[in-house]
């Protein structure tokens, strides 16, 4: 078992006795129920509840206030695994954060779309909510060290950052395959508004092979058999499910700036490598520049959000095909970031268009030799 100590860990200590309901927000399979349970096991005994087993799900169907309180008994931390599949959560929670004083409830989900419609409204001013994402770059050099955790960087670019991969090499794909099928989809194809599996194969495996292009919806539903708002409706079902994310692009009226498309990334290489079935090793891959804008921009995008970052983030690019990977906005302030895998082809050279244009604190061209410092510092 790998024990990596996850950068979560001190945000939810941080909040831990401040008396609102935790909820830890994440895909399935990448640590949530295990770092959760690490620190509930610190105030000794707790009560788990488990929103993938019936039974437990039985037992909270209806349940009042006096029932809760049977529930809890004398526990005084209560933890709801995989929350979204217990029905009324949002009520329940509710009830025991009003009504009985002197419990610490802790809440996981694997699905934000979900958790969001059952506790938003209930849980008003009475939640704390965090991401958990798969393994970090820094997480594992923490735990492997700077030298070896560099050595697994071109693994990392095929396979990924979930927890299990990680701790199972040898059987990375056959556990890849698994996650990108049964947990990939157990909860989306559970969610009224997706019914047809093979319309999601279709529409994964166009985002897969267009990784770091602009993606046109237009196209997408031509080429995948459906409308428009089905394939906007589909990506924004991803994106609640922690499979993609969109970047938009940076636009302030300056003449040629591109303004309407989206980029799309995944979460995490190994699951966009899966559903291309592309599991080839880096020496011998035509699309290496892109596995490594996709992980240094999934590994930024977790890193901002374990900071709890508030600013902006886009990519820019002009009809004269002048463009910058990665661009961070806060306050007023621009820094943006080129990624070039081959440092023999390093241009330092950002757009003099995008330079007079934008008051610029920070630019870095992003290479394997400086990714620690990149993941490190430059937080604006």
């Amino acid at each position: 078992m790998l024990n990596v100590t996850r950068k979560l860990k001190d945000n939810l200590l941080e909040k831990w006795d401040s008396g609102k309901v935790l909820i830890v927000i994440g895909p399935r399979q990448v640590g949530k129920t295990t770092l959760i349970k690490s620190l509930c096991e610190t105030e000794g005994n707790y009560l788990f509840i488990n929103g993938d087993d019936p039974e437990d799900r039985l037992i909270l169907d209806n349940a009042g206030e006096n029932k809760l309180r049977n529930i809890i008994s004398n526990h005084k931390t209560i933890f709801f695994d995989e929350a979204q599949r217990i029905k009324n959560i949002g009520i329940i929670l509710k009830i025991i954060h009003d009504q009985i004083k002197g419990i610490r409830i802790v809440v996981s989900g694997s699905s934000a779309l979900e958790i969001a419609n059952e506790i938003n409204e209930p849980l008003t001013g009475r939640k704390w909510e965090f991401n958990l994402f798969p393994l970090t770059y820094q997480e594992l050099q923490h735990h492997y060290g700077y030298l070896n955790n560099a050595k697994n960087l071109s693994r990392y670019l095929v396979y990924g950052m979930y927890p299990e991969v990680i701790t199972h090499y040898k059987d990375a794909e056959s556990i890849l395959k698994q996650l990108a099928g049964s947990y990939l989809y157990k909860d989306l194809l559970q969610y009224q508004g997706i019914r047809k599996s093979e319309v999601l194969d279709k529409l994964l495996l166009a985002l897969a092979l267009q990784l770091g292009s602009e993606v046109n919806y237009n196209e997408l539903s031509r080429t995948i058999g459906v409308d428009r708002a089905t394939v906007e409706h589909y990506i924004s079902l991803l994106e609640k499910a922690f499979v993609v994310f969109r970047l938009p692009p940076l636009s302030r009226n300056i003449r040629n700036e591109i303004n309407t498309s989206r980029k799309i990334y995944f979460y995490d290489n190994g699951i966009r490598n899966t559903i291309i079935g592309n599991f080839k090793s880096i020496e011998f891959r035509q699309d290496l520049g892109i596995l490594w804008e996709n992980f240094i921009i999934s590994e930024r995008i977790k890193q901002l959000n374990y900071h709890k970052w508030h600013g902006r983030y886009y990519f820019w690019r002009t009809y004269q095909q002048q463009e910058i990977d990665w661009i961070e906005e806060i306050d007023g302030s621009f820094a943006a970031f080129e990624f070039k895998w081959n440092v023999k082809k390093l241009s330092k050279k950002f757009p003099k268009t995008f330079i007079d244009n934008y008051p610029i604190s920070k630019t870095l061209v992003v290479t394997p030799d400086n990714i620690d410092e990149f993941l490190n510092h430059y937080i604006l």
